[in-house]
């Protein structure tokens, strides 16, 4: 029973360990990148910023022109939208550039945009301070969803809304939905940035490529998990033997050199003990 338990606590130490290790090697090594492309690269407001003044417009910049049917949508603190359209504004340079990855020839290969194209989405009235919601749903270039939401804190003075102005109840558009739920199941629609040849590929919406770095192969990362894993483990379990095999060996030597050393000593208990014995006479003889 004993050996049974031991056993079964070396294969959990050996699992605890192979996992730590996964962990360890999985924190250690670089992401394998996501490809999404057309993301939003800031925005105006600034997420989790306080606005103190009623804007007229909401400002978000993506790295490629969003669809002609994107949908956009601004929530009050109570959930009403304020939101009264929106139109494309002026091209503008990102104060941080922004880094998208693009599969080619089974590697992700980054680029780096400057350049921000705006969504501007027109806010029809501020109706009270607190927490609004810009939402946003587009379609990049390359068939992929793009969206998210941008949320800030508004603490400026009430604005009215115009004169005959209603929320707005309208949802996103049925072809952009279905675009949107079929996310990259046609890569290469309408000028796709993912280039099966490896040749070079135009920026989609008229954005600019401003640089290109050497990839590394998608498949890499799991492949290096596994192989330090199993390292890991094979030396662990060649090692085990050999220490038990050694600490067996120790325990009997120890114990061969304990059992002959009191062998030795014992005939030499008797010598003395006849020595004495043969004295005691002799002493009691010359009294």
């Amino acid at each position: 029973m004993r050996s049974k338990l031991v056993t079964v606590r070396k294969v959990l130490s050996r699992v605890v360990a192979a996992l730590a290790a996964t962990v360890v090697v999985s924190l250690l090594l670089p992401v394998a990148p996501a490809s999404a492309h057309g993301q939003l690269a800031t925005s105006t407001p600034l997420k989790g910023t306080v606005v103190r003044e009623p804007l007229t417009q909401l400002a978000l910049y993506f790295t490629e022109k969003p669809a002609s049917n994107a949908h956009f949508a601004i929530s009050g603190p109570d959930g009403s939208r304020v939101d009264n359209g929106w139109s494309y504004g002026e091209p503008k340079r990102l104060d941080k550039p922004v880094t998208e990855y693009f599969m080619v020839n089974g590697v992700f290969e980054p680029r780096l945009y400057h350049t921000g194209f705006p969504a501007m989405v027109t806010v029809a009235h501020w109706p009270a301070k607190g927490r609004y919601t810009a939402s946003y749903l587009s379609v990049a270039s390359d068939g992929e969803a793009v969206r998210g939401e941008v949320t800030f804190d508004y603490q400026g003075p009430g604005k009215p809304a115009p004169a005959g102005w209603s929320a707005p109840t309208a949802g996103p558009d049925p072809a952009l939905l279905g675009q949107a739920e079929g996310e990259g199941s046609s890569p290469g629609a309408t000028g796709s940035p993912v280039a099966p040849t490896g040749t070079a590929v135009d920026d989609p919406a008229g954005a600019t490529q401003e640089q290109r770095d050497g990839g590394f192969p998608a498949w890499l990362i799991p492949a290096l998990i596994v192989v330090v894993v199993s390292a890991i483990v094979l030396v662990a379990a060649r090692r085990r033997p050999a220490a038990r095999g050694a600490s067996t060996a120790d325990r009997r030597s120890v114990g061969g050199a304990g059992r002959g050393g009191a062998a030795t000593r014992k005939p030499a208990n008797p010598t003395r003990k006849s020595g004495n014995r043969a004295g005691g006479p002799a002493r009691r003889g010359r009294r």
